[in-house]
């Protein structure tokens, strides 16, 4: 046994070394390794292969999922932000139509609110359409894509055959935005035509106002040389308080020329003294004070005021002239002395005079002098024509200060007929501009629906399903030392899903849209009281995000500019009332985040599946026709039936109309992808 054993390991063995043998038995186990390992090798990365082109196919499904919700996000965004935009641009005209100096320029800035909205409805009606019928066909165009990125992965060594599959193949969107309510303009057009119209009237009322109030501050103190306060304070020893001047009738009020005229009358009654010692002195001093005295009973209780919605003035003009001197007290009045003479009873100046001489008398009227009832005084001569001359002359030259008080009394009830009219036209301005409020509420109310529920076919992932062919070995692979190696047919499943890439304010799917619209349209538009139209709705277009804030910046611009012009009670509240209405819509923010397809395992995406046919995914592999790039005979093999088909070339989902006039179309080519996909040109 041992020397059989030794004769045998000899072969191999010798002293100090190995044989030739064993090298060469060496080198052969080693050759057959490494062809073994080489074929190996092979196999496994033919077979890996598959599994990329899989991955490849479902990957490029995803993409179209993507592009969808890019898409129908941009189209919701446009929507909304038109007429956001739209609303807000015909609210601050609105405002503006109430503003003097603004309303020339309001009428076009509704129009150019009333087109965006216009376009707003047509871009939700062609992109409620566009959007449907790019669903309907989603399914189709993931499996066309894939199939045709598929197709790619392959050589002339190797062919790749599959399709991505939509999971679920069922829709779950929901855009209340696009499908709902139109936004009515013809509201707000007619709402629009009453208030500009009630506005232009309440502004021609306000002028003439304006021009009344004018001249009577002019009869007080504001004309150049006399006028009440000059006379005033030449005829009397007013304090600045009492005899106050002012530089504009816009902060002057008829109030003080009342008080002017009560001040002074009180003075001039309280210090008028006769000129001289002489009888016709004494009758005039006396003429005077009962004028004096009559004039300070006659604005004491005069006032102008406004209230209930309505002016009121009880100031009236003064006698100018004996003749109007008669229709006063101061004719019937009994305030004068009189004496028993011997030709009767006679009526003086005062108790003074030097012709009574006789018992004192009654208290009579000069009216009694006139009738007959008492005789005149042969020395004072007093009667009406004494009194009547008091107001003549200071009435009818401007160096009286009645001159300047009768115009400002005439002014002061042309300003109280103007101001009652523009009162009565503000009351009309107030219920249009109700009226409009009301019309802006209703189309506000269409645009806050709620926002859209993007849920297209291949929400929850796309399934790819793959197959290869046979294949034979490389011919470098092909030796003695090793068997050569064969693939059969081979397939691979694989799975995608969206993740967010996080947004920014430069960096999201609405920032990048905008742009290019920019760059295509030049930006830009100026319309009324918008100087960038363009810029107006891409500010709220690029805050869809978060459109409260967006919506809150725009008004404070637009509603802080009219502020700054300066706003009446009327335009206030409106304006109050539509930045309200606006601010209070209270959407929530939008994630706006890019949407990326990455891998996942196929079994999260197929326990979302409803299509029956994919409950056993590896056995679907086995009915896929090597080589089709047909995506619909793959579906139909798959039994994934998609219903309605691609049909045209290209599908415009939407026309975006531009603020500035004309429109940019939305459109795919899908014969880029399912032609490609099918082999055709």
């Amino acid at each position: 046994m041992e020397r059989g054993r030794s004769a045998g390991i000899d072969l191999f063995l010798e002293d100090g070394a190995y044989t030739t043998l064993t090298s060469a038995v060496s080198i052969l186990v080693i050759l057959s390794l490494l062809f073994a390992i080489a074929s190996g090798i092979w196999s496994m990365s033919r077979a890996g292969d598959t599994q990329v082109a899989a991955d490849v196919t479902a990957l490029a499904g995803a993409n179209v999922v993507s592009s969808y919700h890019t898409a129908a996000t941009v189209l919701d965004a446009s929507v909304l932000s038109m007429g956001l935009a739209g609303l807000c641009v015909t609210g601050a005209g609105l405002v503006g139509l109430l503003i003097p100096g603004v309303n020339a320029v309001a009428p076009q800035t509704i129009n150019a609110g009333l087109r965006m909205l216009e376009a707003r409805n047509k871009l939700a009606t062609s992109a409620s359409k566009g959007l449907k019928a790019l669903e309907s066909s989603l399914p189709l165009v993931i499996a066309a894509n894939g199939t045709r990125a598929c197709a790619a992965q392959g050589s002339d060594e190797v062919v790749f055959t599959g399709t991505a599959l939509a999971v679920p193949l069922s829709s779950g969107s929901d855009f209340p935005a696009l499908e709902g309510e139109q936004v009515s303009t013809e509201g707000i057009e007619s709402a629009a035509g009453e208030l500009d119209e009630a506005a232009q009237e309440l502004a021609a009322a306000a002028e003439e106002t304006a021009k009344a109030k004018e001249e009577a501050w002019l009869a007080d103190c504001g004309s150049d040389g006399r006028n009440m306060q000059e006379r005033a304070g030449k005829l009397s020893a007013l304090s600045g308080a009492e005899n106050p001047d002012y530089a504009s009738s816009i902060t002057w009020e008829p109030e003080v020329a009342l008080n002017r005229t009560r001040s002074y009358y009180a003075w001039r009654l309280e210090h008028d003294e006769p000129e001289n010692a002489s009888v016709e002195a004494a009758a005039d001093s006396a003429a005077r004070k009962a004028f004096y005295r009559y004039a300070v009973d006659h604005f004491r209780s005069a006032h102008v005021v406004e209230s209930g919605g309505r002016v009121t003035s009880t100031a009236e003009l003064l006698p100018r002239n004996t003749d109007e001197v008669r229709k006063t007290t101061l004719y019937t009045e009994s305030v004068w002395p009189t004496t028993r003479e011997g030709s009767g009873v006679v009526l003086h100046y005062g108790e003074t005079c030097p012709g009574a001489e006789g018992a004192a008398g009654p208290l009579r009227s000069l009216a009694d002098v006139e009738t007959g009832a008492v005789r005149e005084c042969p020395v004072c001569h007093f009667g009406i024509g004494d009194v009547g001359r008091v107001p003549a002359a200071s009435t009818s030259i401007d160096n009286g200060y009645e001159y300047h008080l009768r115009a400002f009394t005439e002014a002061l009830d042309a300003y109280v007929s103007c101001r009652n009219r523009e009162l009565e036209l503000e009351r009309a301005a107030q219920g249009a501009a109700e009226t409009a409020g009301d019309a802006f509420d209703e189309a506000l109310s269409v645009l806050s629906t709620k926002r859209p529920r993007i849920a297209p076919p291949g929400r929850y992932g796309v399934v790819s399903l793959v197959v290869s062919g046979e294949l034979s070995s490389p011919d470098g692979l092909d030796s003695t030392f090793a068997e050569s190696p064969s693939l059969s047919r081979r397939g691979a499943l694989s799975a995608a899903v969206l993740a967010p890439d996080a947004a920014t304010n430069t960096n999201n799917v609405l920032s990048s849209f905008f742009s290019s619209l920019e760059h295509r349209t030049g930006g830009g538009g100026a319309v009324g009281l918008i100087d960038d139209v363009m810029g107006l709705w891409g500010s709220l277009l690029v805050s869809y995000g978060d459109v409260s804030a967006g919506l809150s910046a725009l008004m404070d611009d637009l509603i802080g500019g009219l502020s700054a012009v300066g706003m009446g009670p009327i335009a206030s509240w409106l304006s109050d009332r539509i930045d309200s209405a606006v601010r209070g819509l209270g959407f929530e923010p939008v994630d706006l985040s890019s949407l990326k397809p990455v891998l996942t395992d196929s079994g999260n995406v197929l326990s979302h599946a409803d299509v029956s046919a994919l409950a056993n995914a590896q056995e679907l592999l086995r009915s896929i026709p090597l080589g089709t790039t047909d995506p619909s005979a793959l579906l139909q093999a798959l039994q994934y039936e998609v219903g309605e088909e691609v049909l045209s070339a290209s599908l415009t989902i939407a026309e975006i109309p531009l603020p500035g006039g004309g429109s940019i179309p939305l459109t795919i080519r899908l014969s880029d992808v399912v032609g490609s996909a099918e082999g055709k040109p």
